[in-house]
C-alpha cells in the first residue's frame, strides 16, 4: 500500500528499490477513477503507480495502489510531464503501462509518447477524431445513429442557428478540453440571442470552435452509455456492458451518481458501429440521452479513457482495465459472463436525497 503521496524524487528512490515481476501500471490522475481503475487491475495482481499533479487525491491510502507520487502536469509542461514519466520508468527497470483517467492525462501520454510506456488505445490521431464531435456527429450522420440537431458555427451563423433551434439552446465545443479551459465547463445553456452571440464571440476570441445544439427535451433517469473495451482486432472482440445512470447529481447537466446495467442491444452496436468507423480501440464509454420528444436515444458523446462510474462494468463481469492491460502485455484476460451490477456514489446521491 502507497502509505502517502512522494514527491518525484522520492518516488524513483522507492521505485529503484522495489521488484517488479509484470509490468506496473500507472494510474493518472489518483482521484475516483483512478482508484477504481487500480482496484480493476489489483484484483488480477497488477502492481500500481498513481500518477498525479499532487496529493488531493484518494488512492495513497488504498490497497490498490502500491505507490503514489508527483509528476509534472502535463498541460502545464508537456515536456516536463514526459521527463518525469520516463524517470519512472527508468526507476521501475521495465515498460509499464499507461491509463489516463481524465482527458488530458490520456491525451498527453498519446502526445508525449514517453519511452517505456505502453499504450493500451489509439493513436493521438484517433483520440483527437472520435473526441472532435464536428467529426464524431458527422460519422453518426453516416452511419444513421441518431444525435442532437446540430449546427456548426463555423458553417452557419448565429442567426440562421437561432432560428433553426429556438431558445433556450446549448452551445458545446467541438473539442471539449479547449472549452473547459475556457469556459470552465464543457457546456452553455443559452436563453436569447444576446447571450448566445456574447458565448459565441468569447468562444471565437479563444480561438475555440463551438457548435449551437438544440436543447434536449431529456427524459430523466434514462441516460445510457456503452462501457466497453475494444481491442487492436476490432469491434467482434469488444467487451461491452451498457449502463443506465439512473441519477445525476446536480439532476441537469450533472454527473452520474447511481447507474445500473442494462440490456440493450441496439445502443451497443450504434456505439460499436461509431467506434469502428473512427479505427478506435481501448476503453471509452458512449454517451447517449433520450429524446422525449423524438422518441429515441441520441448519442452525445464518446470518452475515450476510464470514466468515474467504471466500477460498475467490473462488478458486471467486464473487467476493462484488465482487459485493456492483458492487451499489451503477457497477461491473460476473459470475462466469466456479465451479470447485473449497480454502482452508487454514496456522497453524490445522499446529497441529492438531502
Amino acid at each position: 500500500m502507497a502509505e502517502e503521496f512522494l514527491s518525484t524524487a522520492a518516488l524513483r528512490a522507492e521505485l529503484e528499490d522495489a521488484t517488479f515481476d509484470r509490468p506496473p501500471a500507472l494510474v493518472s490522475n489518483a482521484h475516483i477513477t483512478g482508484l477504481s481503475v487500480a482496484r480493476a487491475l489489483s484484483e488480477h495482481g497488477v502492481p500500481v503507480i498513481a500518477l498525479d499533479r499532487n496529493g488531493d487525491g484518494v488512492a495513497p491510502p488504498s490497497d490498490a495502489v502500491d505507490f503514489a507520487g508527483e509528476v509534472t502536469f502535463p498541460l502545464d509542461d508537456l515536456d516536463g510531464f514526459r521527463e518525469d514519466v520516463e524517470a519512472v520508468v527508468d526507476a521501475v527497470g521495465r515498460d509499464v503501462v499507461a491509463f489516463g483517467c481524465m482527458d488530458e492525462w490520456a491525451l498527453s501520454y498519446a502526445a508525449a509518447e514517453p519511452e517505456g510506456v505502453r499504450l493500451p488505445f489509439a493513436a493521438s490521431d484517433v483520440l483527437d477524431a472520435v473526441l472532435d464531435k464536428s467529426e464524431l456527429y458527422a460519422t453518426c450522420e453516416e452511419l444513421g445513429v441518431p444525435y442532437p440537431e446540430t449546427h456548426r458555427l463555423s458553417e452557419t451563423s448565429v442567426d440562421e442557428a437561432a432560428e433553426a433551434l429556438g431558445f433556450p439552446l446549448v452551445v458545446k465545443p467541438a473539442l471539449k478540453r479547449e472549452f473547459e479551459e475556457a469556459f470552465g465547463t464543457n457546456v452553455v445553456e443559452v436563453a436569447d440571442r444576446e447571450e448566445f452571440a456574447d458565448v459565441v464571440e468569447a468562444a471565437e476570441a479563444e480561438g475555440v470552435e463551438v457548435m449551437a445544439q438544440k436543447r434536449v427535451n431529456v427524459a430523466t433517469g434514462e441516460d445510457r452509455s456503452l462501457a466497453s473495451y475494444v481491442p487492436p482486432s476490432g469491434v467482434e472482440d469488444a467487451l461491452a456492458v451498457v449502463g443506465n445512470a439512473r441519477v445525476r447529481y446536480p439532476q441537469s447537466f450533472g454527473t452520474s451518481c447511481l447507474v445500473e446495467r442494462v440490456e440493450d442491444p441496439t445502443l451497443r452496436d450504434r456505439a460499436l458501429s461509431v467506434l469502428d468507423e473512427a479505427g478506435y480501440h481501448g476503453i471509452s464509454e458512449a454517451e447517449y440521452v433520450y429524446d422525449a420528444d423524438r422518441e429515441e436515444y441520441l448519442l452525445l458523446d464518446v470518452n475515450t479513457r476510464p470514466w468515474k462510474w467504471i466500477a460498475m462494468p467490473v462488478a458486471a463481469g467486464a473487467n476493462l482495465p484488465m482487459a485493456a492491460y492483458a492487451a499489451v502485455t503477457d497477461a491473460t484476460y476473459e470475462s466469466e459472463g456479465i451479470v447485473d451490477a449497480r454502482w452508487v456514489y454514496l456522497r453524490d446521491y445522499l446529497s441529492l436525497l438531502a
